[in-house]
C-alpha cells in the first residue's frame, strides 16, 4: 500500500501543485512573521543590553498614556554628585534626553523620521556604551553647535556646516552641524541630535540645573544589583524630583525597553499572522476540494484496491499519507519562502530607517517546528473528510461511474447541520444588535460571525442550484447551447461548486463587512464633526504630538485671529465611588470652549466643568460608576501629585465627539497647568476676527507657521479628510487580506476546472466530435468559471453585509450611529469576481481546447 500510495502521489503531483501553493503561502506568512519578530527582538535586546548604564536613576513614571501632555519629567542634576559619592560607583553623569523634538533644515524641511520613530535631542557624553561614535567633524562646544547621526544626515542630504532649527519645549534655537556620529549598533529609526552638555539642559529643559536621568557606572567587582541597592539606600525617600525616583539595572532597563518594543512588534506579527490565517482558512477549502475530486476520480482505482484485499483503514491511511506528503513538501517550500519574506521585511524596515542586518537573521527552533505543524496539520485535517469517503468505497465501485456515485449523495445532513448552526449564528447576531453593552455586543458579534460563516460553508451546496439558476438564467439566451451547458456543468456537482466558491466567499465576506463598517464610521464621524466642531481652523502637529508655547504665541499674534482656545492632555488616575481605579487621559481647555465646540450637557455646563478644581465627565461613564454632579473624586497626576476634583458637569457626547478617552474627562487649563506644569499644547482651535474671511485667515496662518512645517492648519473639510485617511489605513489592510484570499481562491477555481477537465475528458471528446468548436469549448469553461466566481461573490457579499450591519450596531454603542453601505464597492466587487472567473479559466480552457478528439473519446 505504501508503494501504491507513493506512485499515486507522484502520478497526481501536477494536480496537487495548486493545493501545495496554498500551503506554501500560509506557512510562508507564519514563518516570515516569526523570523522577523525574533530577529528584531534579538537585535534590540543586544542594543539595549550594550547601551544601558549599570544603574539608571529616572523620575518615577507612574502613569502611562497614549496622549502625551508634552511635559518632560526631570530630576535635579545635583543628584549625579550624590550618586557619584556612593561606595561602588565609578562615575555618574546627569543625562539630558528629550524625545519628540522637531528639527527643521535651512530650507524649512522636516529632518527626522516620517514613520513614527522619535526625533531625540541629547547631551554629548560619549562612553564605551554609547550607541554612536564620532566619525567626522568634532564634538559640539558651546551654543550653536550640534552633532547629527549619519543615517539622518544621509537621508536628508545634510553635511557638516549646514544649519538646523531645533524646536524644543522652552523655544526654538539654531545650531550648526559640526560633526557626524555613526551608530555602532542597530539604528532603531530615530533621528539623533547631540548638544554640548553645558548647554543641553538649558536649551532642552529650560533649566541648567535639571536632568532627565542619572547614569551610574559600577566600579570593578561590584555587580549591578548590589550597586542599585546602595544607590537606593543613599538616596532614601528623595522627593527632590517632585514625585520619587525609579532605579533600574542594565538588565531591568533592557527588559523594560524590550517590553515597549514588543507592542510595535506585536502589531507587525499579528498583521502577518492574520494573512497566514486567511491563507490557511481559504487553503482548507482548496485542499478539501482537490482531494475530494481526486478520490471521486479514483473511485475505480480504490475499488480495485479493495477488491485486491485492501481494507478501509489502509485506503484511508493511503489518502492521508498523500496529504502528509503534500504538507511536508508545501511546508518545506513555505519555510524557504518565509525566510525570503523575512529578508524582504528586514530590507523594507531599512527604508523606514530601522537598519537591521540580514546576516543577523534569527531562525529559532520554534520557527520550523511551527511551519511544519501548520503546513502538515492543515493538509492532514483538510484531507480527513475525503479520506473517510475514500475508505467507504466498496469493491463493486470499480464497476460503476465515479461521477454519478459522487453526485447522487443527498444533502440532507448538510441541510440539518447548516440550519442548526445558522440559526445559532443568527441568534447571536440578533443579540449583538439588541445588546446595550459594548463588551457583550462585541462578543456576540464574534460568535455570530464564526457561526454564520460555518453555516454558509456547510449549507453552501444547497444554495448552488437556486442561486446559479438565477445567475446563469441569461446564458442560454446570450450564448445559446454553450451557455446552457456551462450553467448545467456548474449545477452538476453542488458540493464541488459550493466548496470552490467558498474560498472566494470568505475573502469577499470579510471585505464586505469591513467596507460597511468603515463607510459607517466615516459617515458617523462626518456627522459628529459637523455637529460638534465650531472652530474655523484646528492647528495640530502632523504626528499629533504637542508643540511648544512659541507656536501658540505666534498664532495669537497673527493678523485676523480673533480667538484661540488651547487643548492639552493630562494623564491621570481616578478613584471612583464604586472602588475602581481607572487610568485615563483628560483634555484641558481654555474657558471659551463653547465658542469653538458645541458640547451637549445633561447637567452643568462648560463654565462649571472648566472652573479651577472642577472637571467634566461623560454621563454614561458617571452613571456606570455612581458619579453625579458635585461628587468629589480623588485624582492622581504624574509625578505623584494628587488632588480632589469636583464633578462640575456631565456631557451627553459620544466618545467620537472629541472627548474620546475613557470617561470623556475634560477640565480647565488652569487645573491642568497646576498639576502638570510645563505641559505643551496639543491643538489650537482658532476663529477669525470679526470681518475677516476664513480664506484670508488661513493664508495668514500658513505664512505664520511656515517656519514650523510640522504644524498643519485644518478646516472642517480637512479634518474630515484626516479621519477618512485614518479609517482607510484599516481598510487597506482588509483589501490586502482580500487580495491574498483572491489569489488562493483563483488557485482553487483553476484547480477545480483543471481536474474537472480531466474528469470530463471523454465528454469533451464527444462534444468536439459532434461539432463543438475549440472556441465554443473555451467559452463554455469560461462561463462555468464566471458563474462559480459570481456565486461565491454573492454569498460572500450577502454574508459581509449582514456582518457589517451588526458591526455598525456595536459601533453605535460608541457613538458611531450612522449606517452607510458602499454600493459602489459592492458592485465593483461583483464585476471583479466575474473578471476573476474569466482569468481563472484561461489555462483549463486552453488545455481542454487542445485535446485530441479521438484520444479524448478513448479515455478511460
Amino acid at each position: 500500500m505504501l508503494k501504491a500510495t507513493l506512485r499515486s502521489f507522484l502520478a497526481h503531483k501536477g494536480r496537487l501543485l495548486l493545493s501545495a501553493l496554498a500551503v506554501v503561502l500560509s506557512v510562508a506568512f507564519v514563518a516570515g512573521s516569526l523570523i522577523f519578530s525574533d530577529t528584531v527582538s534579538r537585535t534590540f535586546d543586544r542594543l539595549f543590553a550594550s547601551t544601558a548604564a549599570d544603574v539608571t536613576v529616572e523620575p518615577k513614571d507612574d502613569l502611562s498614556s497614549q496622549l502625551p501632555s508634552g511635559a518632560v519629567r526631570t530630576l535635579p542634576a545635583s543628584l549625579a554628585a550624590r550618586i557619584a559619592a556612593v561606595d561602588g560607583v565609578a562615575s555618574a553623569h546627569a543625562d539630558v534626553s528629550v524625545d519628540d523634538i522637531t528639527l527643521v533644515d535651512s530650507r524649512n524641511r522636516l529632518v527626522g523620521s516620517t514613520t513614527g520613530a522619535p526625533t531625540i535631542a541629547r547631551d554629548w557624553h560619549p562612553t564605551d556604551r554609547s550607541p554612536v561614535r564620532l566619525t567626522s567633524g568634532h564634538a559640539p562646544h558651546g551654543d550653536g553647535e550640534a552633532l547629527l547621526d549619519a543615517d539622518t544626515a544621509g537621508k536628508k542630504h545634510l553635511r557638516i556646516g549646514d544649519t538646523l532649527t531645533v524646536l524644543a519645549r522652552p523655544g526654538s534655537f539654531r545650531v550648526r552641524i559640526v560633526g557626524i556620529a555613526t551608530f555602532t549598533t542597530t539604528n532603531p529609526g530615530a533621528a539623533l541630535v547631540y548638544l554640548d552638555p553645558s548647554v543641553a539642559a538649558r536649551k532642552l529643559l529650560g533649566a541648567a540645573d535639571r536632568a532627565t536621568a542619572v547614569s551610574a557606572t559600577a566600579a570593578p567587582g561590584v555587580d549591578d544589583a548590589r550597586l542599585k541597592a546602595r544607590i537606593a539606600a543613599a538616596l532614601g525617600d528623595s522627593r527632590d524630583s517632585g514625585g520619587g525616583l525609579t532605579l533600574r539595572t542594565a538588565d531591568e532597563r533592557a527588559k523594560s525597553s524590550a517590553e515597549q518594543l514588543g507592542t510595535f512588534l506585536d502589531v507587525i506579527k499579528y498583521v502577518m499572522l492574520g494573512f497566514a490565517g486567511i491563507a490557511v482558512l481559504v487553503g482548507v477549502f482548496l485542499i478539501v476540494n482537490t482531494f475530494a475530486m481526486l478520490v471521486a476520480q479514483r473511485t475505480r482505482e480504490l475499488g480495485l484496491l479493495r477488491a485486491l484485499g485492501a481494507d478501509r483503514r489502509q485506503v484511508r491511511r493511503s489518502v492521508l499519507t498523500e496529504a502528509v506528503l503534500l504538507g511536508v513538501a508545501g511546508s518545506t517550500v513555505g519555510l524557504a519562502a518565509g525566510i525570503g519574506l523575512a529578508v524582504g521585511l528586514i530590507r523594507l524596515m531599512s527604508v523606514f530607517g530601522m537598519n537591521l542586518r540580514t546576516a543577523e537573521m534569527v531562525v529559532g527552533w520554534a520557527t520550523p517546528v511551527t511551519a511544519y505543524v501548520v503546513g502538515v496539520g492543515v493538509t492532514f485535517v483538510a484531507a480527513c473528510l475525503p479520506a473517510r469517503r475514500a475508505a467507504a468505497v466498496s469493491p463493486m465501485a470499480a464497476l460503476q461511474d465515479a461521477e454519478i456515485a459522487d453526485v447522487g449523495r443527498p444533502l440532507r445532513a448538510r441541510a440539518v447541520a447548516g440550519g442548526i448552526v445558522g440559526a445559532a449564528g443568527a441568534a447571536a447576531l440578533a443579540g449583538c444588535a439588541a445588546s446595550g453593552q459594548t463588551a457583550t455586543a462585541a462578543s456576540l458579534l464574534g460568535l455570530g460571525v464564526v457561526l454564520t460563516l460555518i453555516a454558509t460553508v456547510v449549507a453552501g451546496p444547497l444554495l448552488v442550484r437556486p442561486v446559479i439558476r438565477v445567475l446563469g438564467a441569461a446564458f442560454p439566451a446570450l450564448f445559446g447551447p454553450v451557455g446552457r451547458m456551462s450553467q448545467r456543468n456548474a449545477l452538476r456537482n453542488p458540493r464541488r461548486t459550493g466548496a470552490t466558491a467558498a474560498a472566494l466567499m470568505v475573502g469577499l465576506a470579510l471585505v464586505g463587512g469591513m467596507s460597511v463598517a468603515s463607510a459607517s464610521m466615516s459617515r458617523s464621524f462626518d456627522e459628529q464633526i459637523d455637529r460638534t466642531l465650531g472652530a474655523d481652523f484646528v492647528l495640530q502637529n502632523a504626528n499629533f504630538t504637542p508643540f511648544p508655547q512659541e507656536i501658540t504665541d505666534k498664532v495669537r499674534g497673527t493678523d485676523g485671529v480673533g480667538l484661540v482656545v488651547r487643548q492639552r492632555f493630562a494623564p491621570l488616575a481616578l478613584r471612583l465611588p464604586d472602588g475602581k481605579r481607572v487610568e485615563t487621559t483628560a483634555a484641558g481647555y481654555d474657558p471659551r470652549l463653547d465658542e469653538v465646540a458645541h458640547v451637549t450637557y445633561t447637567a452643568g455646563g462648560s463654565a462649571a466643568a472648566l472652573a479651577p478644581g472642577r472637571l467634566g465627565m461623560d454621563a454614561g461613564f458617571a452613571r456606570d460608576h455612581g458619579v453625579r454632579t458635585g461628587s468629589v473624586l480623588p485624582v492622581e497626576f504624574p509625578g505623584g501629585r494628587t488632588a480632589r476634583l469636583t464633578v462640575g458637569a456631565l456631557t451627553d457626547l459620544d466618545q467620537a465627539d472629541g472627548f474620546g478617552t475613557q470617561g470623556g474627562l475634560f477640565m480647565g487649563l488652569s487645573t491642568v497647568e497646576r498639576y502638570i506644569p510645563g505641559g505643551q499644547d496639543s491643538a489650537l482651535y482658532v476663529n477669525a476676527a470679526p470681518g475677516v474671511a476664513a480664506d484670508t485667515l488661513r493664508g495668514a496662518l500658513e505664512r505664520t507657521l511656515k517656519p514650523y512645517p510640522q504644524v498643519q492648519v485644518r478646516d472642517l473639510a480637512d479634518y474630515k479628510d484626516l479621519v477618512h485617511d485614518q479609517i482607510a489605513v484599516l481598510l487597506y489592510l482588509v483589501y490586502a487580506l482580500l487580495g491574498l484570499a483572491i489569489v488562493i481562491a483563483v488557485l482553487g477555481v483553476v484547480n477545480t476546472l483543471a481536474l474537472s477537465v480531466v474528469e470530463r475528458t471523454r465528454e469533451i471528446g464527444l462534444l468536439r466530435a459532434i461539432g463543438l468548436s475549440r472556441r465554443q469549448l473555451r467559452r463554455m469553461i469560461r462561463l462555468e468559471s464566471v458563474v462559480i466566481a459570481v456565486f461565491g461573490a454573492v454569498l460572500g457579499l450577502a454574508l459581509g453585509l449582514l456582518w457589517g450591519v451588526c458591526t455598525q450596531r456595536v459601533l453605535a454603542l460608541q457613538g458611531m450611529k450612522e449606517l452607510a453601505v458602499p454600493w459602489g464597492t459592492i458592485v465593483a466587487v461583483v464585476i471583479g469576481s466575474a473578471v476573476v472567473g474569466v482569468a481563472a479559466a484561461l489555462l483549463p480552457a486552453l488545455r481542454a481546447s487542445r485535446m485530441n478528439v479521438l484520444a479524448a473519446i478513448a479515455h478511460e
